[in-house]
This record gives C-alpha cells, structure tokens and sequence, in this order.
C-alpha cells in the first residue's frame, strides 16, 4: 500500500470494508491481526489528510482575510 498513491476515499472505504468483515465475524485470528495492523496504517493516513487539508484551507483563508 503506497500511502502516496492511496486516496482518502479509498482509504475510508478500505476501512469501512474491515469493519464490515470484523462485526460479521468474516475474519480468523490471524486474518483480523493482520486487518487491525492495516486499519492502524489508514487511520494515520486518514489523519494525516485530514491535518494537511485542514492547514491548507487555513493557510487560504488567511489569505483573504
């Protein structure tokens, strides 16, 4: 998963998809280890997108005032 490349959107939905599968029980012990340690990357770079845009906006805003 490049985080570069990955999308907000598609990071969102890559999360929903996981828990999705973890409240219907689709995942074995080993299999919802390794989807936690994926939920913990997209977290992050959902995070950090959010933070990013969130400076971005302000920075424009300032702009203009």
């Amino acid at each position: 998963m490049a985080k570069e490349e990955l999308k907000y959107e598609e990071a969102l939905h890559q999360l929903e998809h996981i828990v999705t599968q973890m409240e219907n029980n689709e995942l074995g012990i080993d299999a919802l280890s390794e989807q936690l340690k994926k939920a913990q990357k997209l977290i992050k770079l959902c995070k950090d997108k959010l933070t990013k845009t969130d400076n971005e906006i302000k920075k424009i805003l300032e702009k203009d005032a």
